[in-house]
């Protein structure tokens, strides 16, 4: 069995996507061949005593590749016996790559999330990127999208494989109960469009609330749930208050990841018309959240940008739209909100293809592979 050295900057109980991303993945790893050596956040103790493996944290709330860190790489790695070795986010840690081959690990993996692919449009950041890409076996990419992106950076100087997240189909099902959020909420009893994400201006809520008046024009009962917190909040309170439409739309706040798929449960339509922004450097790497909202039983409605039109089988799990249109984001909710037999039967073929292709016992088989060398 070979023994596996996790280095990363992201790891629980610091939330995001590549925290998430990595716990999963080691969940379903044999936790006697696993040690992590990740950044400090307030809480590790408690949850890091927990795990059925190892953490190893250093005393910095950054983890980067310093000479410090790089002794405390080789250290650990020794310790535990680890032949391999997995960057839960390749850039910047990867650097550290050559030093770990020194010392003994003979298989490297970096794993890339989305926004290197603005990286690679730098010239710095692109060197860096080679640099990266030239020190490990494997370099991983999230999306078709992304790939397209880091190949023409990183040709030649690493193996490139897939390695997309997962979806926890046991957690995020269409048995999930959104009751008490629509109580919670006062929603009623007509039709909700939710949305999942951080409220920033990528994700599209500024064209959701826009697009709301339409919506309301055609289902009056109609409330539109926007779960999560973000810079946009303030804007986007504004924006409602100016349309006049507060009595409904719902802003939640942040809420806890545990709480998510009850959130998913309180919406018939899940809607994030996700848009690149900054010239490409500002874009969505795959969206996960559609697939989560699949898995839940839900249509989606997406925008756009980057590897997001992956996360969706156009016109049968949902569709595609052009993200800076109101006009457009309206008429592929409301297309949904006229007709609930096809919204339901677009979730249950959402929910069958999140099972097959996008649970996390697949990606986990996969990562499997790519440890063991055998996907290159």
């Amino acid at each position: 069995m070979k023994h596996l050295l996790v280095v990363t900057n992201d790891f629980p109980p610091r939330q995001g996507g590549i925290q998430t991303f990595v716990a999963a993945l080691l969940a379903r790893r044999p936790p006697e061949s696993l040690v992590v050596l990740a950044s400090d956040h307030p809480g590790s103790a408690g949850h890091d005593a927990a795990l059925p493996y190892p953490v190893v944290r250093r005393p910095t709330g950054m983890l980067l590749p310093t000479p410090a860190t790089a002794r405390a790489a080789v250290e650990t790695a020794r310790r535990f016996g680890c032949d391999t070795a997995f960057f839960g986010a390749a850039a910047p840690l990867g650097l550290l790559a050559p030093t770990l081959r020194s010392a003994g690990v003979d298989r490297l993996v970096g794993a890339t999330h989305g926004h290197e692919t603005g990286w690679v449009m730098l010239p710095g950041a692109r060197q860096m990127m080679r640099r990266i890409a030239g020190g490990l076996d494997v370099l991983t990419y999230i999306s078709e999208y992304t790939r397209a992106r880091l190949a023409p950076a990183l040709a030649g100087r690493t193996e490139l494989a897939q390695l997309s997240p997962g979806v926890d189909v046991d957690l995020f099902t269409p048995d999930a109960d959104g009751a008490a959020v629509r109580r919670r909420h006062a929603l009623g009893e007509g039709p909700v469009v939710v949305c999942v994400s951080r409220l920033v201006a990528r994700k599209g809520q500024d064209v959701l609330v826009a697009a709301w008046p339409q919506v309301l024009a055609r289902h009056p009962a109609a409330r539109l749930l926007l779960v999560g917190g973000g810079p946009a909040e303030g804007s986007l309170r504004r924006a409602v208050d100016r349309l006049g439409i507060g009595d409904s739309v719902v802003l939640t706040g942040p809420v806890p990841p545990a709480e998510l798929p009850e959130h998913y449960a309180a919406g018939d339509v899940f809607a994030m018309p996700c848009r690149t922004r900054r010239g490409g450097l500002d874009v969505e790497g795959l969206g996960m959240v559609y697939l989560e909202a699949a898995a839940c039983g839900l249509p989606v409605v997406a925008g756009t940008s980057g590897g997001a039109p992956e996360a969706v089988q156009e016109g049968v799990t949902g569709h595609v739209v052009e993200p800076r249109s109101p006009l457009a984001v309206a008429a592929a909710i409301t297309g949904l909100l006229d007709d609930p037999a096809r919204a339901r039967a677009m979730g249950a073929a959402g929910r069958t293809w999140v099972e097959r292709r996008w649970s996390w016992t697949t990606v986990g088989e996969t990562f499997g592979e790519l440890l063991d060398g055998q996907r290159e």
